[in-house]
């Protein structure tokens, strides 16, 4: 053994020693010097270099949905498991995914200009010029042929068609230009279809997105003036999925919605376009004036309109079925197989996708890896763990949902937990999710080091704070955020009720490629995790935080910080709502919930001491009640508009649709003075809190029964 080797392997055993005395929750003393034990072993796997050659080896081609080569990356990901002796499987579906066949944008007024709708070839990432991109495009939005003046309607939220009023300037009739920004961009057309456009443009304004925030690809990582980000504009907070299958599989010989009955499909056409295209129909505009939060970073003085800038925009799709390839791998518990923990990441990409989603399927590959290996050690998870590879994401969750609709009887009965990742970057580790799970999260942050200063995650969160939800919480603690509708965690948590993370490294650096030809292998080497140092980081994480929850005697639920979190989402309701919502029943059950949390807290403090000497199938209905927590919040006949979402905590706005509502229902009337209803929603969350604090309560007679 080397002197570098030996040094290695003291700090291994050092490292090994100095977690082994410290809790994690669930496990008792016994049990968590064993599993740090077991996790010193695991957690050394993961290798940059192995995450590298994966991002390469997936980013190497488009593989858009329903392409040859997203089902040749699906075919890639199932070789590799198979190669590690994991079972592993592909599942397809046959979902709407629509491709463009016709692409049209010119002024024809006051001058002509036609746009380019094409994002050149940059000379030194040869991915740039690959055959097979998909044409920029926003997926389902309608087929179209339209001429109108157009108007200037800011990121086209709810309070700039307000301002658009107040100016005396009527949209409809027209085509809305929007700038992407603030919301989902989903929301901008639908919101520019009720107010009466006939189509909508999005642009990608450089304030954002470009050279106001820093030198553009490829001297800088940010939007260069012809990059466009694509996406689906499928109306997701209303149902994802299929939008012609909204509740059930989309196999062959399935029954299917017209497409004039989709209320998830758009009535209106609309296009992404870059800021060079842009600028001319922008600087064509009068009209008044816009406020200063309207101008972005273009050479030109914003105007509102109408015109007198005419546009015709045509746009055609092929409104065609394709198949998509969801990869799974399954390892089968040897004491709860029928309790399921799955990790999810998406592997269709828009063009390339080396950050998204490529950064983060690496990543899971190699947890897969790292669980194979230990596997061949001799480790067997109690509980059941499936790794999957979700096809179809970027069109609307379509793979991860469809699998959810197939499956839903067997996964409200076994699936656990749900964790979920995406895109991956360098920073501090992230996530939202469920509240009960923001302990856990906690102490797999404590145990496991940054690449970067070789201090715990959680402690690189307060020497290393970053943007957004990613800043260090001044006590230390780890906070999870609430989840919206950004990826593949809808259908688990929204439907099906599962307690569900979306966990990832991100907020250092920055970048505009977004869903453009410039998410590129060259792109991420060059401006994001450019060692996979972060790649490695997250494979860690995955493989830790699999390893626990399948393994642990008691499931690491934790309920004082849901109750905290969701008294603060009552507090920000009530102070807005005034007296005009009776909030009292909710305050009462969660006045229940913080006691019957401290009262769950004790009688798992006293078990955990105590657990090599309870057999494991005692422990089986304490885990059922401890997963089915998350069930009991759902309401069967869903939210005000839209029953194929059903929990009450948490949800994507209406308006906002990445963007999480937390107590969607009453917080979404109280925003629309719909009184009556938020009253009515108050009382869902008031049931929903008091099947939660039943479920704590059992959970806690069923610990303290086992003591006797």
């Amino acid at each position: 053994m080397t002197r570098h080797f030996a040094a290695l392997a003291t700090a291994g055993l050092l490292l090994a020693q100095s977690n082994s005395g410290v809790a994690i929750r669930g496990f008792g003393p016994e049990g968590s010097r064993a599993e740090h034990d077991r996790e010193t072993q695991a957690k050394a796997i993961p290798d940059s270099s192995r995450v590298r050659a994966f991002a390469k080896r997936m980013s190497a081609r488009p593989h858009a949905a329903g392409s040859a080569q997203s089902k040749a990356v699906a075919s890639y990901i199932l070789g590799q498991l198979k190669e590690w002796g994991l079972d592993a499987s592909i599942e397809s579906f046959d979902p709407l995914l629509p491709y463009p066949t016709a692409r049209t944008l010119e002024m024809l007024a006051p001058v002509r200009f036609t746009a380019q709708l094409r994002e050149p070839v940059v000379g030194v990432d040869k991915d740039s010029g690959e055959s097979g991109q998909l044409h920029t495009y926003n997926a389902y939005s309608a087929s179209g042929n339209v001429t109108a003046p157009l108007v200037y309607a800011n990121y086209g939220l709810p309070a700039d068609y307000d301002y658009l009023k107040q100016q005396n300037i009527d949209v409809k009739g027209k085509i809305v230009i929007t700038r992407y920004g603030k919301s989902w961009r989903g929301v901008k057309p639908k919101l520019a279809q009720e107010h009466g456009a006939v189509a909508c443009l999005i642009y990608s304004d450089p304030h954002e997105d470009g050279f106001f925030q820093g030198d553009v690809y490829p001297k800088g990582p940010f939007r260069p003036p012809q990059g466009v980000q694509r996406g689906s504009v499928v109306d997701m907070p209303l149902y994802p999925g299929d939008p012609l299958t909204p509740g059930w599989a989309s196999q062959a010989g399935a029954k299917r919605l017209s497409r004039a009955d989709a209320r998830s499909l758009l009535k209106i056409p609309v296009l992404p376009i870059s800021y060079a295209d842009a600028k001319p129909l922008l600087e064509n505009l009068g009209g008044p004036v816009v406020p200063e939060a309207w101008r972005g970073a273009l050479p030109i003085t914003y105007h509102a309109g109408a015109g007198p800038a005419v546009v015709h925009l045509k746009l055609d799709f092929d409104w065609t079925n394709k198949p998509i390839h969801n990869v799974l791998a399954r390892i089968p518990g040897s004491v709860y197989p029928d309790e399921w923990i799955v990790w999810g990441n998406h592997h269709d990409a828009w063009v390339n996708g080396a950050s998204d989603p490529v950064s983060g399927a690496a990543a899971l590959l190699e947890a897969a890896h790292a669980l194979s290996a230990m596997l061949q050690r001799g480790w067997k998870p109690k509980r059941s763990i499936v790794i999957a590879f979700w096809d179809g994401e970027e069109f609307g969750l379509l793979g991860s949902t469809e699998w959810a609709e197939l499956h839903q009887a067997e996964l409200e009965k076994k699936l656990a937990v749900y964790i979920n990742s995406d895109s991956n970057s360098k920073g501090t580790l992230g996530g939202s999710g469920s509240h009960a799970l923001e302990q856990f999260v906690s102490e797999v942050a404590r145990d496991l080091d940054d690449p970067v200063s070789g201090k715990s995650l959680l402690e690189a969160r307060k020497a290393r704070p970053s943007r957004g939800t990613r800043a260090a919480d001044p006590s230390g603690e780890f906070r999870l955020g609430p989840l919206g509708a950004g990826s593949d965690y809808v259908a688990f948590i929204d439907h099906i009720g599962v307690s569900s993370l979306n966990l990832s490294f991100g907020g250092e650096g920055g970048g505009g490629v977004y869903h453009s030809i410039y998410d590129s292998y060259y792109w991420y080497t060059h401006f994001a995790d450019t060692d996979f140092a972060y790649g490695r980081a997250l494979a860690q994480v995955m493989t830790v935080s699999l390893m626990r929850l399948a393994d642990a005697p008691i499931l690491p639920y934790e309920f004082g910080s849901l109750a905290r979190t969701v008294r603060g989402y009552a507090d920000e309701i009530q102070k807005q709502a005034a007296k005009s919502v009776d909030l009292r029943d909710v305050y009462s059950q969660l006045g229940r919930l913080e006691a019957n949390a401290h009262n769950y807290d004790e009688a798992l403090t006293a078990i955990e001491k105590r657990l090599p000497q309870v057999a494991p199938e005692k422990l089986a209905k304490v885990n059922e009640t401890l997963y089915r927590s998350e069930r009991v919040l759902l309401n069967s006949k869903g939210l005000p508009g839209r029953d194929w979402y059903r929990h009450q905590l948490y949800a994507p706005g209406l308006y906002t649709g990445y963007g999480a509502k937390t107590l969607p229902g009453i917080r979404e009337a109280v925003e629309g003075s719909r009184w009556d209803e938020a009253n009515q929603q108050a009382r869902h969350v008031t049931n929903a809190l008091r099947r939660l604090n039943a479920q704590v309560e059992e959970a806690t007679r069923l610990l303290r029964a086992l003591e006797d």
